[in-house]
């Protein structure tokens, strides 16, 4: 059929006051609501009597959340919320920009602790409502990531990080792929740190916290904290003993663990089911880290070693085997063990959908509170994203982005008949019996009873 008109003939005009251009976000709101999330602001986050910003904190907490759900990027992003008849499908009043930016500048690092047992709360709320794995095994992950920045007129994030860039070097905690996908890329905990912390700063105390915050939201199962080398630390190993925590990190490959290597027999090398037939092998003996403290203990270690790849620059220059290992006091099959180690890389696509599903790939503010507010809410808006998935749409792997454009930024038209209020949504939309599926899940969700605070 024959289009009777082009682009270049359509008149034009913002004047339709019931317009909707992200009418899925009744999703989350609905989740929202059944979470108590705006109650659970008012009780836990207090910014204080008369500062600046203060006000209304739920309000303005659910007007960011929402909008880093519909893609916003930055505070002045806020304003797509604002527009038509958003404000009814959310519920609420929705804050200006300049709002927003007075709000955030009124936390200190105190406050972004309340925001962050506010996130705890809401993780132990979705996990015992149905998102949690309940009392089956669960493996997290640790990470650290760089959020850059520009100029020097940011605290914490003015200085140069160890890529030689400036920015912010959060801690990022994740609840790793699970066969029930229970738990699968939330965001556990989060920490943000100034740019020139080393990766294993102050991990010692973020797992201890991970752990307390795992075993409160109502895991009963065996829990396994999975790390690179960057958290290869007597904090982290002593962390993880104290509260009967199995782990596997990978170990620095220093002079001596290199000559423990190749003393190893070659007989004891077994091959690796790998991309590339007969270039990996993989075996395991016994070792003592961290020989320097008191009580010293023998961990298993598995070692992997790869052939290069063939035409690459490595091996057109004769380099031999890389090798790679780690320390673990887990049960099961060398083979089985360290493929699973490798499954820990899975962190990167959580902060990759973190940081460019939502908006924690730069920071907002010069101040660094503000920006540990900025990325708590970033936090609170990805683990909506993934619960809406999981317990409304019964789905495990979807992106941030795959939910916004199939759910969330969907066109609508509110209209009103006596005392109701009816949103219209496209005709033939391709995932309409999903969304309408996901809002039934959503409003049969059986929300236990709050944790005192």
């Amino acid at each position: 059929m024959q289009v009777s008109h082009t682009p270049h003939h359509l008149d034009i005009a913002f004047d339709d006051s019931s317009l909707v251009a992200h009418a899925g976000l009744a999703l989350s709101s609905q989740l929202a609501a059944r979470l108590e999330v705006r109650k659970l602001l008012r009780e836990r986050l207090h910014l204080g009597h008369g500062i600046p910003g203060a006000a209304h904190a739920d309000l303005k907490a659910m007007t960011l959340i929402s909008a880093l759900l519909a893609g916003a990027e930055c505070i002045d992003d806020v304003d797509l919320l604002r527009s038509g008849a958003t404000a009814s499908v959310i519920g609420q009043w929705v804050a200006a920009p300049s709002t927003i930016g007075t709000f955030l500048r009124a936390f200190t690092w105190g406050h972004a602790r309340q925001l962050d047992a506010v996130s705890g709360e809401l993780l132990a709320r979705a996990w015992k409502a149905g998102a949690g794995p309940g009392d089956a095994p669960f493996t997290f992950d640790i990470d650290s990531t760089i959020c850059e920045t520009y100029g020097i007129q940011k605290q914490g994030g003015s200085k140069f990080t160890y890529t030689k860039t400036r920015g912010y070097h959060p801690l990022l905690a994740v609840g790793a792929a699970s066969p029930t996908g229970a738990g699968t890329g939330d965001i556990l905990h989060h920490r943000l740190r100034g740019g020139p912390a080393h990766s294993g700063r102050g991990a010692g105390s973020f797992v201890t916290e991970t752990i307390s915050r795992i075993r409160a939201a109502g895991a009963t199962g065996q829990l396994t904290l999975r790390a690179d080398s960057g958290f290869y630390s007597t904090a982290v190993v002593d962390a993880c003993r104290r509260d009967e925590v199995r782990f596997s990190i990978t170990v620095r490959l220093q002079r001596s663990l290199h000559a423990l290597i190749g003393a190893l027999p070659e007989q004891g090398w077994t091959e690796i089911p790998y991309w590339l037939e007969g270039s990996a092998d993989v075996t395991e003996t016994t070792y003592i880290p961290f020989t320097s403290r008191r009580r010293k203990q023998a961990f298993r270690l598995i070692i992997r070693r790869v052939m290069p790849t063939p035409g690459s620059q490595l091996a057109l220059q004769g380099i031999g085997y890389t090798y790679h290992a780690l320390i673990t006091d887990r049960a099961g099959t060398t083979l089985e063990l360290e493929a699973d180690h490798r499954r820990h890389a899975e962190i990167e696509n959580t902060i990759r959908d973190v940081k460019y599903g939502m908006a924690l790939n730069h920071m907002p503010s010069g101040r660094f509170a503000a920006n540990a507010a900025w990325m708590g809410f970033n936090a609170i808006a990805h683990n909506l994203a993934r619960w809406i998935t999981r317990l409304g749409l019964k789905a495990t792997l979807l992106t941030t982005k795959t939910v916004r454009t199939r759910f969330i930024a969907l066109p609508g038209r509110l209209a009103r008949t006596g005392r109701r209020v009816h949103l219209h949504l496209p005709a033939n939309w391709p995932w309409q019996e999903a969304f309408l599926a996901a809002r039934e899940n959503l409003a049969s969700l059986t929300i236990p009873t709050p944790t005192p605070a």
